[in-house]
């Protein structure tokens, strides 16, 4: 059985174990479970991918509106494309130049975000909010109840799915000869990016919206609202720079 597995049925023990104690069935003071460790549970398989600026280039080259723009945005502010397709107009500020992230969709159905640590308002760099500003002028779905992507198969009802999502990258990865993308590949190389252009580590978690937050939060307090809006920039300035000749 793989970690993953076994951390699963862990998970299911440790439940069956806070039933029983709180039933009455077992008369315990702590969890047994707690004292089970999986080893290699949260260790990667494979090492995750990211992607170089020309590469991005190249990919969003081949993808279509509105896929181009779900690339720039997963990109620019590092979304899970659950958070990406879950956006509506309703959560961008035009005026202060905000976005807010606030659910998500998984398999068509809206639910809260990964963690309280995901959920958060994020500034707009003036370019990318351009970009949103003509997307939204080309969607035929543009109140502001309306799904930033909604899909015109589902009549505007609902986002495109996340498999439509996923062939259409697989395409243009296929197509710009980087290979097939999986949608998180982006998430990855705006963590690179942000490296890149001189992030200091406290920033990066707190763009990145992890649980690991936590730490650095103590520390550092939210005194680095500017530092996080130039990081961004930077990030977009990088993703919508014309592609060189060469």
């Amino acid at each position: 059985m793989s970690p993953k597995s076994k951390s699963h049925v862990r998970g299911m023990l440790h439940l069956l174990m806070e039933f029983a104690m709180w039933s009455g069935a077992l008369e315990i003071s702590r969890n047994p479970i707690d004292l089970v460790v999986v080893k290699g549970a949260t260790k990667r398989t494979r090492q995750p991918r990211n992607l170089t600026v020309d590469e991005f280039r190249k990919f969003v080259k081949h993808l279509e509106e509105p896929f181009r723009t779900v690339a720039l945005l997963s990109v620019c502010f590092g979304l899970r494309i659950s958070e990406c397709l879950a956006l509506r107009w309703s959560d961008v500020d035009w005026l202060n130049g905000k976005l807010r992230i606030e659910r998500a969709i998984v398999r068509q159905h809206v639910d809260d975000v990964k963690t309280v640590y995901s959920q958060k308002q994020m500034s707009i760099d003036p370019e990318l909010l351009a970009r949103l500003k003509a997307w939204k002028q080309l969607s035929q779905f543009c109140a502001e109840g309306d799904w930033l992507f909604a899909s015109p198969v589902q009549l505007g009802r609902l986002p495109w799915s996340y498999p439509w999502i996923l062939r259409v990258f697989h395409k243009a990865g296929d197509k710009a000869g980087i290979g097939k993308l999986p949608t998180h590949t982006l998430r990855h190389s705006y963590r690179s990016w942000l490296d890149a252009v001189g992030t200091s580590i406290a920033v990066q978690q707190k763009l990145m919206r992890h649980s690991d937050i936590r730490t650095t939060m103590n520390l550092y307090g939210d005194v680095v609202t500017d530092e996080m809006s130039q990081a961004h920039s930077k990030v977009v300035g990088l993703a919508l720079a014309p592609q060189s000749s060469n």
